[in-house]
């Protein structure tokens, strides 16, 4: 009789087990703010969203001359600087030449471009599963990282930071 209640008692951690395990390491948020550098007026937030291996990250920004804008991942959570220059180079951990995301080489932070509309306002969207949120995976973590939004396009060819101007928001990438 022990041995059966042990038995249904270990069926019953086990199954419990999962159930919490799977729901609450499947699934990871994480939203932070701008702020404006280089003496600009650009505000908004961003998003990353963590669900079966794969994160989301949508950016909404206002404030912006309209055009096309890039944004990338940089080294750095610090946003100190003035110019946003505290925020380091590009977020590249696996040594790669800066590129267009998903074709050719690439670094890890090298989003892309996003365009502001007349009234100075765009979002852009990216889901991967090249990034985490917290994980134990140096070349994935995005946790203690800059997101800056530049004053320019990124032209993909310029080594190694696509030419994209200065930075006009900075946001730490942080809990």
């Amino acid at each position: 009789m022990k041995k059966i209640i042990l038995s249904i008692a270990l069926i019953l951690a086990v199954i419990i087990g999962c159930k919490t395990s799977s729901s609450s390491k499947d699934s990871k948020k994480l939203d932070i703010t701008f702020e404006p550098k280089s003496n600009s007026t650009v505000s908004g937030t961003a998003s990353f969203v963590e669900n079966n291996g794969k994160v989301t990250f949508v950016a909404n920004l206002a404030g912006l001359q309209p055009g096309v804008h890039a944004i990338h991942i940089h080294e750095k959570s610090d946003c100190s600087a003035a110019d946003g220059s505290s925020a380091g180079g590009h977020w590249n951990p696996t040594f790669k030449k800066h590129g267009k995301w998903g074709i050719g080489e690439y670094h890890k932070g090298d989003i892309g471009n996003f365009t502001a509309d007349e009234k100075g306002n765009g979002t852009i969207t990216l889901t991967t599963d090249e990034w985490c949120i917290g994980c134990e995976d140096a070349t994935k973590n995005i946790l203690g990282k800059g997101l800056i939004v530049h004053q320019g396009a990124d032209d993909f060819v310029t080594q190694p930071t696509g030419n994209a101007g200065g930075r006009v928001a900075c946001s730490a990438i942080i809990k």
